[in-house]
């Protein structure tokens, strides 16, 4: 069997979406890119994430073909694909839909950095990328012109996308991110959030990088 560490890693972090609130059912998308193979190992479509095993995990060229495995993959699989295309610092993507950063992107807002590990996008914002209907080109490429230099982005009417150098750190990004819309959301209902500024965002993310195993790529 084809890349079993990393269909492991996709079983996990499947689960951890579900016991740690990023997704409900079957609901989200992991994947982890092979670079020097051009294939990416990504979770199965509309299989249960907690009687998941390692041999229901895919393996696909960048096209979406099936190279290894007995199910379809994700059908939001362009929404991995088009950041292993275009950003070589991303080999793994987590899509998930957690609740409060799901209800800002139903908004259709950002999420400023009212909070300091906001800071962990890679910028002073989280885009909001515009709505498209799932598994199709147009929203792949809205939410990838949406993210542009960044790491985390929200999709309208839909949930969130993180993307980083491996699985661990894109988990990360989206925990952090939900942990930020979740006290923006709550900070807007008692008044007005303080904003931290952008030269404050640059010296946090200069800081991250200094003393965390978790970075901002």
């Amino acid at each position: 069997m084809m890349f079993e560490k990393q269909r492991d890693l996709i079983v996990k972090y499947c689960n951890k979406m579900i016991s740690t609130g990023l997704t409900r059912g079957t609901g989200g998308n992991v994947s982890i890119y092979s670079r020097e193979d051009e294939l990416v190992i990504i979770s199965p479509s509309g299989i249960d994430y907690e009687t998941m095993t390692t041999e229901d995990v895919v393996v696909i060229d960048l096209d979406g073909n099936v190279v290894e495995g007995s199910n379809r993959p994700s059908s939001e699989y362009g929404l991995h694909t088009v950041f292993y295309r275009n950003r070589e610092d991303i080999n793994s993507v987590v899509h998930a839909h957690p609740i409060y950063s799901s209800t800002l992107a139903t908004l259709g807002m950002e999420i400023p950095s009212a909070y300091y590990l906001n800071a962990v996008c890679g910028g002073p914002n989280v885009r909001c990328a515009k709505y498209a209907l799932n598994g199709t080109e147009e929203l792949a490429n809205n939410v990838f012109d949406a993210m542009k230099d960044r790491y985390v982005v929200l999709m309208a009417n839909h949930g969130l996308v993180a993307g980083a150098k491996d699985i661990a750190n894109a988990f990360n990004k989206a925990e952090e991110i939900e942990l930020s819309a979740e006290i923006y959301y709550k900070a807007k209902l008692l008044g007005t959030p303080n904003i931290i500024s952008d030269e404050g965002v640059q010296e946090m993310l200069v800081a991250f990088k200094k003393y965390s195993q978790v970075t901002t790529k």
